[in-house]
């Protein structure tokens, strides 16, 4: 698989079905991030893409490739926490198929509104992702409907277009910090970089609540773990995916955990240093650096702020957080 999506040829023309719905996204070396960090740091805004997470990169080049390959499927159906469903529904949505989205009870109300405003059929099942998902397979076989797994090559193909953006954009960096839900963004990370013989080191982050690629990745071995982190949704994996495992193994330098207090301060410098709004799981990535700072100096960083779609509970949250140190002037948000 990972041969597949790491051909820089099959990566631009990923690249070419996703330009035609969406603008390449930025990346900036925000100064007081650097400022934060003791080193220059460059954020990807895949929060700025049109459905504010980077997993519509994916949606598009795979319903694309569905509709080229079963011109007679009449739906889909799919599990999330959001991003992915989101991703999903819009892609379906443009190629006039229909979408069922199952998630668990207790989802994120925001992410379930913003699914159900692209037309996707909303469903809640289970207690955490993996029930959802498993439910989602029984559900499309007995309908008679496409089951799109969240981890595919093609997702990750299309996924792969924005880390080839900020790689060519950036060709110098030494570090990539990149948050793991299932495995498609870590993964497409490594088959950028390959693509375009990159030299970055790759630091996958996971959430100390939600252990299971770490802990497989450490053991070499497939390893489940309980999914209870209340702050980065979508990381929320209890069972790592097999294939992304075996990319993971061979391709990911280091993994690292964060807990969901130190996601709500990225959450919330994040703010502070930039005036961008992060998702638990798009501030997991800065919260990992953070962490590691003290190694950081005289590297070229790259985070990617992965999502922005956070419930406003949420988010208050982490403003409520007092900062670890004085702000900057100016940088505190008005109470």
């Amino acid at each position: 698989m990972f041969e597949e999506i790491s051909r820089l040829s099959r990566i631009r023309d990923a690249a070419e079905l996703v330009y035609r719905v969406m603008p390449p996204t930025p990346q900036y070396a925000w100064p007081l991030l650097c400022e934060a960090l003791g080193t220059q740091v460059w954020v990807k805004h895949e929060n700025h893409t049109p459905t504010g997470a980077f997993k519509v990169r994916g949606g598009l080049v795979y319903v694309d490739g569905l509709r080229r390959r079963e011109p007679g499927c009449a739906g889909v159906i799919s599990a999330t926490r959001g991003n992915h469903g989101q991703s999903i529904g819009f892609a379906a949505r443009r190629h006039g198929l229909a979408a069922t989205i199952v998630v668990p009870h207790g989802n994120s109300r925001e992410k379930n509104a913003a699914m159900r405003a692209l037309g996707v059929e909303l469903l809640e099942h289970g207690e955490d992702f993996q029930e959802a998902r498993e439910h989602a397979l029984r559900l499309g076989a007995e309908r008679g409907l496409h089951a799109i797994a969240s981890f595919h090559a093609d997702l990750v193909l299309g996924v792969a277009t924005g880390w080839a953006e900020l790689l060519q954009a950036v060709p110098d960096l030494d570090l990539l910090y990149v948050p793991i839900g299932l495995g498609s963004g870590i993964c497409a990370a490594a088959a950028a970089r390959a693509a375009l013989g990159a030299r970055p080191r790759i630091v996958g982050v996971v959430s100390s609540c939600a252990e299971a690629y770490a802990l497989s990745f450490e053991q070499h071995r497939a390893v489940d773990a309980p999914a209870l982190t209340e702050v980065a949704d979508g990381m929320a994996c209890r069972v790592p995916d097999a294939q992304a495992l075996d990319i993971i193994w061979e391709q990911v330098d280091e993994i690292v955990r964060v807990d969901d207090e130190q996601v709500l301060r990225a959450m919330r410098l994040y703010y502070t240093a930039t005036h961008n709004i992060a998702e638990g799981a798009g501030a997991a990535a800065l919260a990992a650096a953070l962490a590691q700072r003290e190694r950081l100096a005289g590297k070229r960083v790259a985070l990617s702020l992965s999502g922005g779609n956070v419930d406003l509970e949420m988010f208050r949250r982490a403003m409520d957080l007092a900062p670890d140190a004085p702000e900057p002037a100016g940088a505190r948000p008005a109470r």
